[in-house]
């Protein structure tokens, strides 16, 4: 049901895929639980790179070839799924664990994936239709879902599909703001940044058209009910677009990897990965055609990127936008904290015991801030209420934060960050100028540089991928 010969693994790094997951993500997102978990905890909005990149791979343990890579990454998903419950903006309940939503998001994936093959004129086979239905519920059984919530024929999964479309599917405000919100203000990927007018020129034009397609390929009855828009000859444009992407089968073996494409987004150009070299080579080329570009559009000049460890400050206004309001709503509130707990925590494939120590910190730390900072006592923080009050964040709560990470990034539990420790952690290049010993990163050392970060604002190459890069 995994690994290589299974019919999932054929389409993982086929480019069509990439429609097929925004497809899939918004009809999840139109579900009112999901939407609303979504809304409330999700990074998608504000760091959306990041995100692609951790679903990769996730995705990657849970249908490669390694039990027990499987095993962590199932578990680790259900630590995730469980702390992400509460009530939405509507006063309705939400829960990650409910098998049903669990069972919807994988129905999403299964029928996606079999549009994906009907659109671009490839059609499954009957027999690799019900082999891939097999193995999404393998991978429903892999989670610990007791069989029962996804039909367990392909035979009865149509009606169930239909049903759930007819009767449960809302205009959520999640499905809003993938299809309208995230493609027209996109971020830049971390390969990308430093190149505004560039990365606006193809975002104005692939925003909207990425949003018409999925559109498109909706459910005709649910776009109707949702009042989507109907644009003329974009079926059209649909189908010539999945087809194109299908095309992809013809390149050789291994020219295409979709894990490989999402750790080139986020490659940082400090990386001592060798592929940064090209990377640097490719932001010089892309420089020029900037420059052009400038020439022949009004868009804002590039800047140049700030030196990042020369001590750089960012506005109060940038940093709560960029590193604290991690889920983009314009206020610090528990989930933003969180989500830099769960970033941390999938960075360096921490056990159930570290994880829970890093999310308590954390969890210490809002409350902390909580406290300090939330002058009108709504239970969240403003940018006006942080910008008043930013002395406030280095206390105890922080400094313990700190601490834990440090304690977790040391493996071998030495008192030092070796550079594989380092590397774990950052994905960067080991810088020795930051360690107070000859190879190694210090606990005094790691700790000022993270507080440093935090409380005073001041740009980090090390931490800047690490939560303020989307």
């Amino acid at each position: 049901m995994f690994g290589p010969g299974s019919q999932f693994h054929a389409f993982f790094n086929d480019p069509r895929w990439a429609l097929a997951m925004v497809r899939a993500t918004v009809l999840e997102a139109a579900h009112p639980q999901i939407g609303a978990a979504l809304v409330d905890n999700s990074t998608f909005v504000a760091h959306p790179w990041r995100r692609l990149r951790n679903t990769f791979m996730s995705m990657q343990r849970m249908f490669g070839a390694d039990e027990h890579a499987r095993q962590r990454e199932a578990a680790r998903l259900n630590r995730l799924h469980a702390r992400l419950r509460g009530t939405g903006a509507d006063s309705r309940p939400y829960d990650a664990m409910d098998p049903g939503v669990r069972a919807w998001v994988v129905a999403t994936l299964f029928e996606s994936a079999v549009t994906m093959c009907r659109l671009s004129g490839q059609p499954l086979e009957p027999k690799a239709m019900e082999r891939l239905y097999d193995e999404f519920q393998a991978f429903l059984a892999a989670m610990g879902d007791e069989a029962g919530h996804l039909p367990p024929t392909l035979e009865e999964f149509w009606p169930y599909y239909d049903r759930m479309v007819a009767e449960e599917l809302e205009n959520t405000e999640a499905m809003r703001v993938i299809l309208y919100k995230l493609f027209d203000h996109l971020p830049a990927p971390p390969v990308l940044n430093g190149f505004p007018a560039l990365w606006a020129t193809g975002r104005a034009i692939a925003g909207p058209v990425i949003g018409a397609i999925t559109v498109a390929s909706l459910p005709e009855a649910f776009r109707r009910r949702a009042g989507l828009p109907e644009i003329a000859g974009v079926e059209t444009l649909m189908q010539g677009a999945y087809l194109a992407a299908g095309l992809a089968r013809f390149l050789p073996e291994g020219w295409i990897k979709a894990d490989g494409i999402a750790e080139l987004l986020s490659l940082s150009p400090d990386s001592d990965d060798p592929r940064a070299r090209t990377v640097a080579a490719l932001r010089d080329q892309m420089k020029r055609a900037g420059a052009l570009i400038r020439l022949i559009t009004p868009l804002p000049e590039e800047p140049e990127p700030a030196a990042a460890d020369s001590g750089a400050q960012r506005s109060a206004q940038e940093f709560f936008a960029e590193v604290l309001d991690q889920t983009g709503d314009g206020y610090i509130t528990w989930p933003d904290l969180a989500a830099m707990a769960r970033e941390l925590s999938s960075r360096l494939d921490l056990d159930e015991p570290e994880e829970t120590r890093l999310y308590n910190a954390y969890a210490d730390w809002w409350r902390e801030l909580q406290a300090a900072l939330d002058a009108d006592g709504d239970g969240r923080v403003s940018a006006a209420e942080y910008a008043a009050a930013v002395p406030s964040m280095a206390g105890p709560a922080l400094i313990r934060v700190a601490e834990v990470l440090f304690d977790v990034t040391d493996k071998d539990d030495n008192q030092h960050i070796d550079a594989d420790e380092y590397r774990a952690l950052f994905r960067t290049a080991f810088h020795r100028d930051t360690t107070s010993a000859a190879g190694t990163y210090s606990r005094s050392a790691f700790i000022n540089d993270f507080l440093s970060f935090m409380s005073g604002r001041r740009r980090s190459t090390p931490y800047d991928p690490l939560l303020a890069e989307a």
